[in-house]
This record gives structure tokens, C-alpha cells and sequence, in this order.
């Protein structure tokens, strides 16, 4: 039994592994769920923090206080070094940050009956795109918050190296597989030669063909549907009184999880009224208005996010915008899904190219392409992945739970 864990600390959602004899791998971290959404809400009235559903819960039931989500996006960009306002005082992006990891352990700790002090941590393969130095730095701002929550010994490893292990631990024989891990965050992908017996070796790096991954994921479509579908109905796209263009920044931001709070400031507020008293069409702004002072923002990309969702799955749903536009619902189709996410998963199909490329591999030496992470499920990018590697088997791993398994795995391999 390995007293090491895996720990994927997640744009959206989050896990802990443990690697035990005849034991589930994955341990319970919220009402006996594996996964805790990688949410933090503290409240305005009192001392309270809570986490994960609870704390979701708490921000749709009314409560005053501050909901942070996304965390991870802050890694390696300049807000990290950056405030912002809780309970009335600053308090850094890297203390937010230590206080989800701090809790995850603490639950992992509870779960298992023991102290963790050495784990293998799930990082994407890029948490910056092209920049090097950003992506060290986002690495190494995670291993120090890491060893202030109380971790000793750690090791990083990628997150599509870690669902590979998981799957390979249920395979018969070899295979060459590309693994897909569409996460909150980025689409990271790895070509892998896995096997009962390359399993046991401790050394694995010979058996890792490539890595590519690219800063979209499933917040960016997010993004991407909510400023296509929700945000024109708030005034993105119309027109100022001078024939102008209505300034664009204050909409990116509220259709962005990490930065939805930048709204509630006085200058982001300033600068809406100073809009205002130029729109041409002041009913669009009233409904900005009416979200911004209800602080409804988390609320609406809520609601764009189950949208989302429901779109892998149907060919068109109704979003209920009633919290700013009273009586008021949006439809929203598959093909305006699409339409909105079309570059995106252009952009994250050449990354797959490119990686072949490196790797020296045709689509035809593929056996199989594991899709993991929950925004792997969206279908436009399954088809496009299936169009490029038309000859691999397509397998669906545990979306949401597989990397944390195979870091747990990994821990054990490295830590004993």
C-alpha cells in the first residue's frame, strides 16, 4: 500500500487518488463523490468558506459573498501575483489558490485515515501556450503552494500520461494510443505505447512517443457560446449613438469564469453607465445593468455552461435568463453551438497534426484514441479527432475521474 497520492487539482473539477489492494483509487471528497468541483465561496456575513457543490449551492441560494471558480487559469499569467477583494480585505490569487488545495488534501486526508505527505501532481503540457518561461513559473507556483498545504515530496506529471496508466491497467496487450484530455482549461494530448508489461517498468519515457496540447478547454467554449448567444442580448455587438461599435472588454470578461468578479468593480461599473448614456439601445444595457447589480454574473455562465452540456447531447435547448430579463428564454441549437467553438477545435485539431508530425506517426499506426475529461464529450470535436484517426478504436475512460487514478498509480510507482 502506497502512502502517496495522486492529486488533479482541475480547472473544473478535482480528484485524489490512492493506490490500495482490492480498494477503489479514486477517495470520496464531497457526500461521497469522488470528484469536488474546484469552486470556493466565502461568505460576506460571516467567516464561513465553503467548497466544491456546496459552495455553488450557496452562491444560487442567494447568499451574499464571493464565488471564485477556475482557479487554475490564473497559473503562469500576471494575475497570479495580483488581489482581489474578499470579506473586506485583500487577499492574493495564490491564497485562494492554497486554500482549494489545502481543503482537498484535508478531505483526502479525512477520506483515507492518513496523512499524505508525498504526491504526484496532474499538470496540463501547457499551461501557457508558447512561452516557456510563464509555464515553468505556472509549475513551480503549484509545487510551492503544494509544499505550504503540507506536501513534501512531489512530482509532476501530465495529465494524458496519467489517464493513459489508468487505461492501461485494464488492457490485454499493446497498443499505440493517443489520448485526448479535453479539460476546463486546455486540450492536452499524448501518443503512448501501453501494455501489461511496458506497466510495470518504472521508467516510462521510452514509451512516450509525444505530447501537444493548447490553452482551450472547456471554460474557452464556455466563453465562446455565451459571447455567440448571451451576450448580444446584453448589448455585445450593438451600436453607440455615433455610429461606433459598443466596446467589446467588459463582455469578454463577464463571459470568462476567472474574471466575472472584474465587473463588480467601480471602474468596470464607470465605464458601463458611461456606455449607457451613449447606447443607442438602452434596453440591452439595462439588462447588463440589472445582472451587474444582482451580481449575477457566476450565475449566467452557469447557465450558458448547462447549455453547453446539454448540447452534447441534444440538438437544442432554452436557456431561462429570468434573473435579467424577466419572462425572457434563449435557444440555443447544436449547429449555434458549432458555429461558436468552430475555430476552437480548429485550432486544437492542428495541434494534433503537429503532434503526429513530431512523433513521426501516420493516423493509420493509431490503435486508439481515449478521450478523456468532461469537455471531451463535446461532439464537433469528436468527429474531428475521428475524421483525423478514421482507423483508431474509440475508447471513452472515466472523464472525470481517470487522471486522478493514474496519478495515484504513477505515486506509487515513484514514491512506493
Amino acid at each position: 500500500m502506497s502512502h502517496a497520492c495522486g492529486l488533479d487539482f482541475g480547472t473544473s473539477n478535482s480528484t485524489v487518488g490512492w493506490l490500495r489492494p482490492h480498494q477503489p483509487v479514486l477517495l470520496p471528497l464531497e457526500d461521497g463523490k469522488t470528484t469536488l468541483p474546484s469552486v470556493i465561496f466565502f461568505h460576506a456575513e460571516d467567516p464561513l468558506v465553503s467548497y466544491g457543490r456546496a459552495a455553488l449551492g450557496d452562491y444560487l441560494a442567494g447568499y451574499e459573498g464571493r464565488l471564485m471558480r477556475s482557479l487554475k487559469s490564473l497559473l503562469g499569467t500576471s494575475m497570479m501575483d495580483d488581489s482581489t477583494e474578499v470579506m473586506g480585505q485583500a487577499m492574493p490569487f495564490r491564497q485562494l489558490l492554497a486554500h482549494f488545495i489545502g481543503e482537498l488534501k484535508r478531505r483526502a486526508e479525512q477520506a483515507a485515515g492518513t496523512t499524505f505527505t508525498k504526491a504526484v501532481l496532474g499538470r496540463p503540457v501547457f499551461f501557457i501556450d508558447e512561452d516557456p518561461k510563464a509555464d515553468q513559473l505556472a509549475e513551480d507556483t503549484l509545487g510551492e503552494i503544494a509544499r505550504a498545504a503540507g506536501f513534501q515530496d512531489i512530482a509532476f506529471q501530465y495529465e494524458p500520461i496519467a489517464a493513459a496508466f489508468d487505461y492501461e491497467a485494464g488492457i490485454s496487450g499493446e497498443e499505440l494510443v493517443m489520448v485526448a484530455d479535453i479539460g476546463g482549461g486546455t486540450s492536452d494530448f499524448s501518443l503512448v505505447r501501453l501494455s501489461p508489461d511496458r506497466a510495470r517498468k518504472l521508467d516510462r519515457k521510452a514509451d512516450i512517443l509525444a505530447n501537444g496540447g493548447v490553452h482551450i478547454g472547456g471554460t474557452d467554449f464556455d466563453r465562446a457560446l455565451s459571447l455567440a448567444s448571451a451576450m448580444p442580448l446584453l448589448g455585445l455587438g450593438s451600436q453607440l449613438r455615433n455610429g461606433k461599435e459598443m466596446p467589446s472588454s467588459q463582455y469578454f470578461d463577464l463571459a470568462s469564469w476567472h474574471t466575472i468578479n472584474l465587473l463588480y468593480t467601480r471602474k468596470a461599473w464607470s465605464l458601463v453607465m458611461d456606455n449607457y448614456r451613449d447606447a443607442a439601445e438602452t434596453e440591452k444595457l439595462d439588462r447588463l445593468i440589472r445582472l451587474i447589480k444582482d451580481r449575477a454574473g457566476h450565475w449566467l455562465a452557469i447557465q450558458v455552461e448547462a447549455a453547453k452540456i446539454a448540447l452534447s447531447e441534444e440538438e437544442k435547448t432554452w436557456v431561462d435568463l429570468h434573473r435579467i430579463a424577466p419572462d425572457t428564454q434563449l435557444l440555443i441549437t447544436r449547429d449555434d453551438f458549432d458555429g461558436a467553438i468552430a475555430k476552437l477545435v480548429t485550432k486544437t485539431e492542428s495541434t494534433v497534426r503537429h503532434m503526429l508530425d513530431t512523433a513521426g506517426v501516420t493516423a493509420e499506426q493509431v490503435d486508439t484514441i481515449l478521450f478523456t475529461g468532461g469537455s471531451s464529450s463535446v461532439p464537433l470535436l469528436r468527429q474531428r479527432l475521428a475524421e483525423l484517426l478514421p482507423g483508431a478504436k474509440r475508447v471513452e475512460g472515466d472523464l472525470f475521474g481517470g487522471i486522478g487514478s493514474g496519478l495515484a498509480r504513477d505515486a506509487a510507482r515513484k514514491f512506493g
